[in-house]
């Protein structure tokens, strides 16, 4: 089964403007500007400040990171080919693909295939750096042949 990068890169592209969408909403809707929700920013329906500002940080957490995503994302050169992996590489094992980017986990093609998006910091990233086609390594409770690298 062949990968096409261009749509593997754009589907994570995809979900995480998503996801910046869905933070962004929520910490409007917590501080107020969101024209449905109308109250006050610093209190929660019951009064409780606390609540409402932890709810507030916790999303600004996540928006943070999800744009570091993004920047991620921006700064693979997904044209280059390797046969070594590294950031931006799609590895086929024999048992799935990968594509090193960032950590969004299962991604579905049009073409039906499945591939895990991983960052560079997933322990699995760690054992595939480096190597190419045809390497294996034991990871967990198994062994892991590599395919191909693109």
């Amino acid at each position: 089964m062949s990968i096409n990068k261009e749509e593997l890169y754009n589907k994570c592209l995809d979900l995480v403007n998503d996801r910046i969408d869905q933070y962004n909403e929520k910490m409007d809707t917590i501080s107020g500007q969101n024209e449905q929700h109308k109250f006050h920013p610093d209190f929660d329906e019951y009064g409780n400040k606390g609540e409402m500002l932890t709810e507030y940080e916790k999303n600004a957490v996540y928006l943070d990171r999800v744009r570091t995503m993004k920047e991620t994302l921006a700064n693979l050169d997904i044209e280059h080919r390797s046969e070594v992996v590294r950031p931006g590489s799609v590895v086929e094992t024999k048992n799935a693909y990968y594509f090193i980017s960032v950590p969004l986990g299962e991604i579905d093609l049009e073409s039906g295939s499945k591939v895990y998006a991983i960052s560079t910091q997933a322990p699995l990233y760690k054992e595939l750096e480096g190597r190419k086609a045809g390497d294996s390594f034991n990871f967990r409770d198994g062994e892991v042949e590599i395919v191909k690298v693109w």
